[in-house]
């Protein structure tokens, strides 16, 4: 259940699921589920080990946002947030 814009959250626990693209630099979260009707990008990202459950920490951003590198599994890599729009994380509430 997605409630209002992309910045609403949606409250599990003692986690916050959002969506990737609201990640900021430094960030650490938990990919907690793939959206694959969006497309063939996702698909691709989940064959690169972007699957639910594994942890993934943002390490940099370009000057105006994008793309963003993130740290996953034991290797960096670096996607535009459209690109990774149906990827929504568990970020821990502080």
């Amino acid at each position: 259940m997605v409630l209002g814009s992309i910045s609403t959250y949606l409250r599990w626990g003692l986690t916050l699921v959002i969506p990737f693209s609201e990640l900021k630099l430094g960030d650490s979260a938990t990919i907690s589920r793939c959206d694959v009707k969006a497309g063939s990008v996702i698909q691709r990202l989940m064959t690169l080990g972007l699957t639910p459950g594994t942890p993934l920490s943002v390490t940099r951003v370009a000057p105006l946002g994008d793309p963003i590198e993130i740290a996953v599994r034991d290797f960096k890599l670096s996607l535009r947030r459209q690109e990774a729009a149906g990827i929504w994380v568990e970020k821990p509430s502080n």
